[in-house]
């Protein structure tokens, strides 16, 4: 029997203590347990990693409480933590916190109960009539709770039939009625209701993927099956291969995580399952940053207590606590927001992949404009390439125009061109519907003095500030600083400051003025701050209360509305030009994803593509939906200059709100690092990071690159732990980094 547990101590900068076990828990304890431990004069929470039967430590103190003997996390989760902060050279408390919840972790927040009422005789007629006479109110309470199925909670018999406390209480002492607390569920869509939708005819290329997802299903533990890359062009019934192959986890009696990327999708996806698994019990659970602390603490408890087997959330909805996993699905794979931008700097695609592979388990990525890294795993048979080529029904793709702004600025200046305002006019006539695509929020971009030549900056980070008119503001993008809009030059004093660029609230404006009849909407970070107004949107568009939506990329994937027929792309190159050797594929990818709102219904859909670079191999192959074409010449450049699939990128950040000793501090861990550099690493010289002020803080980049990134991780925490930086300086460090400004 182990006598002392090692823990990790929350907040303990991820570093592991001894413990002696007491002897009433100490054949019951297990790792991924929640204890509380002595630190100095506190008490801390810590989550028992490990066992063991003896240590070097002296003076070794006992555990002050245990709060969970059974563990909250598996064996499994411990390892995959261990796995992150190695391959993602983090510590292992950052990688545990990002595994455990921190409502779980805090365990401030429980279990939410409530009194319910219920008969406790039979009350005939006779003696109801002859209290109504005395006391109406408990009469009416009576009759209620006789015609209800279950017990009533008091709230519901308050607003029925008027039962305050004290007739509840009169009733009680009478021993007509007893009183009693039940556990409720906080659920996020508990105010909804799912009509059940059945199963859809799948058609020969869905039923042929279909088999091959059933076979890596079937395998059961049995092998380790290979992921499968899914390649379905947009509208090719992706979904519903993923419903069905889930049903069929189902019914093995095992569990499945669904990953969306955007919390805009979750509505939509929530949706589709709850009406498909409505008669069923197996309940879905979701887990995503806009759920309240009760919400998503209920959720992960109805995971681990297996009363929920499919989950579906954004990135860290990987880490749920599911029993007996059977498939994991990654949907729209390809998308960044599957990357944390803060530590741990995981990928959650790539720790499901690496989840799959440890439970033994399926996984599905789907998506129509896969990862080059994904897609190069395919090819060199890492994973198993799965493709839908054709749209369901036989819907074709539609018909994309690119339309040369070069052009068209020099008839007028106008957002739309001619021939898109023409398009919409038709479509309105027709009842249909239009979505507009811009990926910049805000009215306009920047603020720019014609006299003395002057920019709005934010103060905080070398960006200029862009207007917001409906706030009267300008504000920073990258810190959210604000300031009330000049009404003239802040250095000349001149009043004929100019407002350029466009922003969707501009795009939304200019529509309706265009269109003053039609209904225009706008979906962006700055209206859809309220934690319903993602879904209110949504249904009143699918429900064609809405005639054109203006948006960012929150509209651009994974929405399904079968009366969209034109998609307008205002400008396609705001991402094609930046210092990323991403830059191209993004946009690639964006423009089909958005052109792929289009057309999902029963008429041909159409995009027009507005851009002042038309021919760019980006929007050109993206024209012709040419996934295969922008692969072929995409990779070579990749291969050529030896980036990412062909090596893992590490990007080191170092910042500071000292300019000189950011770079500084950047020279010196550049020398470092050359020092014992493992072979096949390439490392840069430091330099000013592309954005290179940012919430008040310089930056400086260093990137390596190589082919062993284990090996490269474990060289960098070796040298970054003997290092002492200024205590104003700070290092992070990005495996497999996706954003270089």
């Amino acid at each position: 029997m182990p006598r002392y547990a090692r823990v990790l101590v929350d907040d303990s900068a991820g570093k592991a203590f001894d413990y002696e076990l007491p002897e009433a828990v100490a054949a019951v304890l297990q790792p991924g347990a929640r204890v509380r431990v002595p630190v100095r004069t506190r008490t801390a929470l810590a989550t028992v990693i490990e066992l063991i039967d003896e240590t070097d430590v002296p003076g070794v103190k006992p555990i002050s409480e245990v709060v969970s003997a059974e563990p909250i996390l598996s064996p499994l989760l411990l390892k995959l933590g261990a796995w992150m902060a190695d391959y993602y050279c983090c510590s292992l408390e950052a990688a545990m916190k990002a595994v455990l919840p921190n409502v779980i972790r805090k365990a401030e927040v429980g279990h939410q109960t409530r009194l319910f009422a219920r008969l406790a005789r039979e009350v005939g007629e006779e003696e109801i009539e002859k209290l109504e006479k005395k006391a109406p109110l408990q009469a009416a309470a009576i009759r209620f709770l006789a015609e209800a199925t279950e017990p009533v909670s008091l709230t519901d018999l308050a607003e029925k039939c008027d039962a305050t406390h004290s007739v509840v209480q009169a009733l009680v002492k009478k021993e007509m009625i007893v009183t009693e607390s039940a556990r409720v569920e906080r659920d996020p869509f508990g105010d909804e209701s799912f009509v059940h939708a059945a199963p859809l005819e799948m058609n020969a290329e869905q039923l042929a993927v279909f088999e091959r997802v059933k076979h890596a299903i079937d395998e059961d533990g049995k092998t380790v099956p290979k992921p499968i890359l899914l390649h379905g062009v947009t509208g090719s019934g992706k979904t519903e291969i993923y419903l069905q192959a889930i049903q069929l986890v189902l019914e093995r009696g095992q569990s499945a995580i669904m990953l969306v990327p955007e919390i805009s999708l979750t509505p939509q996806t929530v949706e589709r399952f709850k009406s498909r698994f409505a008669t069923t019990k197996h309940e879905v659970a979701v887990l995503h940053s806009h759920l309240s602390e009760g919400e998503r603490h209920d959720e992960w408890h109805k995971i681990r207590e297996g009363r929920a087997r499919i989950v579906i959330g954004a990135r860290s909805a990987i880490f749920a606590p599911c029993a007996n996993l059977g498939l994991v699905v990654v949907d729209e794979e390809h998308e960044n927001t599957y990357k944390q931008e803060e530590t741990p700097r995981y990928h959650g695609r790539d720790v499901a992949v690496l989840r799959a592979s440890m439970e033994r388990c399926a996984i599905v990525l789907g998506s129509a404009t896969p990862s080059l890294e994904s897609f190069h795993n395919a090819q060199t048979g890492k994973y198993e390439l799965l493709r839908l080529l054709a749209r369901v029904d036989d819907k074709k793709m539609p018909f994309i125009r690119v339309i040369d702004l070069r052009q068209e600025s020099k008839k007028h200046g106008a957002i739309l061109s001619e021939k898109l305002i023409t398009a919409i006019n038709a479509r309105l006539e027709k009842r249909e519907q239009t979505i507009l695509f811009l990926n910049r929020r805000g009215f306009s971009t920047s603020l720019v003095c014609e006299k003395c030549g002057h920019v709005c900056e934010c103060p905080n980070c070398s960006v200029s500030l862009t207007f917001h008119r409906a706030m009267g503001r300008i504000v920073c993008h990258i810190c959210g600083y604000q300031a009330v809009a000049p009404a003239k030059c802040p250095e000349c004093k001149d009043p004929g400051i100019k407002y350029s660029g466009t922003g969707t609230e501009k795009v939304e404006d200019a529509v309706s003025r265009l269109f003053p009849k039609a209904v225009v909407k706008r979906m962006d970070a700055d209206v859809m701050q309220r934690r319903d107004a993602f879904r209110e949107t949504l249904t009143a568009f699918r429900t064609g209360k809405i005639d054109i939506l203006v948006g960012t990329q929150m509209i651009a994937k994974g929405l399904h509305f079968p009366n969209v027929t034109l998609v307008g792309i205002v400008n396609a190159d705001l991402g094609l030009h930046l210092p990323d050797f991403r830059a191209g594929e993004r946009t690639f990818q964006l423009l089909t994803q958005v052109a792929g709102r289009a057309g999902r219904g029963d008429v041909e859909g159409e995009v027009f593509v507005q851009s002042f670079t038309p021919f760019s191999p980006s929007i050109q192959h993206a024209r012709h939906h040419d996934f295969d074409g922008f692969w072929e010449q995409e990779i070579e450049f990749r291969r050529q200059w030896d980036y990412p699939p062909f090596t893992h990128m590490v990007l080191i950040i170092i910042r500071s709100t000292h300019q000189q000793r950011a770079g500084f501090s950047a020279e010196t861990l550049h020398r470092r690092l050359k020092e014992g550099l493992p072979a096949g690493v390439t490392l840069s010289e430091p330099a000013p990071a592309p954005l290179e002020k940012s919430h008040g803080s310089y930056r400086y980049h260093l990137m390596l690159r190589t082919r062993s990134i284990l090996r490269l991780s474990r060289h960098l925490r070796g040298v970054l732990d003997k290092l002492t930086f200024p205590d104003d300086v700070f290092v992070t460090v990005d495996v497999d980094a996706y954003q270089l400004l």
